[in-house]
Order: C-alpha cells, then structure tokens, then sequence
C-alpha cells in the first residue's frame, strides 16, 4: 500500500531518498560533483538547510531541515535568486518588482513576489526544483530526453532527541556500504566528507546534530563526536582494523531472528529509514501521528511501531515493515 508522504505546517526535519530509473548507474564523479553543488545552490534559495547528503551512482540521500516561513524582503528575494538564476534574468525580475513598488502597486508587487517566495520553505518545492533542474541539465548535456528518475520519491519525517543523529550517520555510510570507502571522511559526495574536506556548509549542517541535543560545541568537538557516531560510539578506526562486518555473520543473525549492534544495523540497508514515513522516539512518532491521522487507516488506534533487529535505542517508526527490514548491502 502505498502511504502518502507526511509534511508538517512548521519546522521539521526529513530524510529524502531518491533513484535513477531503471536504477541505472549514470552518475559519475562530475555527476556527483555537479548534483551536490546544485542541491547546495537549491538550499540556499529556498532556506532549507542540508544537514547532510550522500550521492551515489544511482540514488542519492538527503537529511533536510525545512525551518519556519519567515518574511522575504524583497532585497533578500533578489539576493536567494542569484542562487538559481543567471544574472540578467536576476536583474529583469528585480527591474520588474522596483516598477510595481515605485507605481505604489503593492499588491501586484507581493503577487509577482510569491511566484518565487511559495518555492522556498518547502519540502515538495526543494525536491521538485533539485531534480527537475538536474534532469535537464543531464538530458541537454547528454542529448538525452523524458524522465531521469525512478517513480516518486522517499521522505520520512524526522524527530526525537538523538534521531537525527542516527539517520544523518546512516546516510554518511552509504560509501561504506556500497563498498566504494572504508572511511567515511575519504568520500568527498557525503556530508561527512564534505565536512572533512574543509566545507563550512557541510560543517555547519552537521554542528546542526548537535545544536539539537542542545549542545554547545566548536567544529573540532562535533567532528570528534560525530565521528564516534559513525564508528558506533568509540569504535574508531585504526591502520588495522577496518570498519564493518561479515555479511555472513551478519545473515546469520538476521536468519535467526537476532539483533544485531547498532554499528552492524547502521553499516546495512535499512528500510525503516526510507520506508517508515515518521521515525523518532516513541512520543514524537505519536504526536505525529495523531497530528497526520488522516492519512493512517481508521482501525490504527496507535501510531509508533519499534524497530526491529536492531539496538535502536528505543527509536520507532509509523509503518510495521515485515519484508527485507535490514539487508545485506551489495557494491552500488
């Protein structure tokens, strides 16, 4: 059955996940490199902020903090344009809304003004702008027509003391699943290794883990702990231990129905983080719920349902998946 994606009226917090159709591995290094300076050029128009991505060759993950509506100026209107637009498109549109405001034509000028305001500050505009703009830019550049990706795509909406701490390290791992690093910060089309690499957007997005559990802390401490997230807790890496697991043993468990360390989980796929619709801590998956009732059936009387075959914390989610929960990950 398919469940109609969850947006929250205010802030909030989601997981985006997105495939190429057909799963096709069409995105290369200079693909890669030009999807993340554009979905960098996106956030910065709409004020969304990236908290952290991981692009691979055929999907890519985004953690997304989508804040209040503020006000726009109309200075501010053509400064966010910039990010988007070339600069004389930049320029008639501003030429155009000055005309309205010196003719004292207020309301046509606030009109004009909301054909660009109602992108921003908007989970469905992010996603929409980002990956029509990418299609065209890869059908032109590679004479290529009609659709570049694969069905709709995923959103989970995020939230509880800590959860996004785990969801954002999940999407840092991708490279480690796939087989394509050892180490997260040697991958420079994640946030992580955005981050390592001397970004301060990518930093900024990740200091916002902690600015959620209300810490106070520079770079260097929030690289420090954020990296022990990754390796679970303190198991760092050394010249001869390297991170992950044996996907046998790993089965082994899974087959018999075991749970499996929250450093195993994380370094497999998980479905909950892109199929569970709301995940967080059981309260903020029940408040959402009750907030978003009408899109659950009329016979659920709750909403959290506890995710299985992992340590995860208390951590739940708003759809009891049954099939290929945790799977093995295959190179990508």
């Amino acid at each position: 059955m398919r469940v109609s994606r969850i947006k929250e009226t205010g802030s909030a917090h989601y997981h985006i996940m997105s495939r190429i159709v057909d799963r096709q591995m069409l995105m290369n290094a200079s693909e890669k490199e030009y999807f993340r300076k554009l979905m960098r050029a996106v956030a910065a128009f709409s004020g969304c902020q990236v908290i952290t991505h991981g692009i691979l060759t055929n999907h890519w993950h985004c953690l997304l903090h989508v804040p209040e509506r503020p006000p726009v100026t109309d200075e501010e209107l053509i400064v966010r344009l910039a990010h988007l637009y070339d600069a004389i498109e930049v320029r008639g549109i501003a030429e155009s809304l000055q005309r309205y405001r010196d003719c004292g034509e207020h309301a046509a000028a606030d009109a004009f003004k909301a054909r660009f305001t109602c992108r921003m500050y908007d989970l469905s505009e992010f996603v929409k702008t980002l990956k029509q703009r990418y299609t065209q830019s890869y059908n032109r550049r590679h004479g290529r027509k009609g659709t570049l990706w694969e069905e709709r795509y995923k959103s989970v909406l995020i939230g509880g003391r800590g959860t996004l701490l785990t969801v954002a390290a999940y999407i840092d791992l991708n490279a480690v699943r796939a087989g394509i690093v050892e180490d997260p910060g040697d991958y420079r089309f994640c946030g992580y290794g955005e981050a390592v690499g001397g970004s301060q957007v990518a930093r900024e997005g990740l200091m916002h883990l902690f600015e959620q559990l209300d810490c106070e802390i520079d770079w260097k401490e929030a690289a420090r702990l954020y990296r022990q997230q990754l390796f679970v807790r303190g198991e760092q890496l050394t010249e001869d231990a390297k991170p992950g697991f044996s996907p046998q043993a790993v089965q082994a468990v899974l087959d018999a129905g075991g749970i499996l360390p929250k450093g195993q989980a994380l370094r497999c796929r998980v479905r909950y983080f892109s199929d569970g619709v709301i995940l967080g801590s059981r309260s903020f998956v029940e408040e959402a719920f009750l907030r978003h009732r009408n899109y659950f059936s009329a016979k659920r009387t709750t909403g959290a349902r506890p995710m299985k075959h992992g340590q995860w914390d208390g951590l739940c989610t708003a759809r009891r998946l049954r099939m290929s929960v945790i799977q093995i990950p295959q190179p990508a």
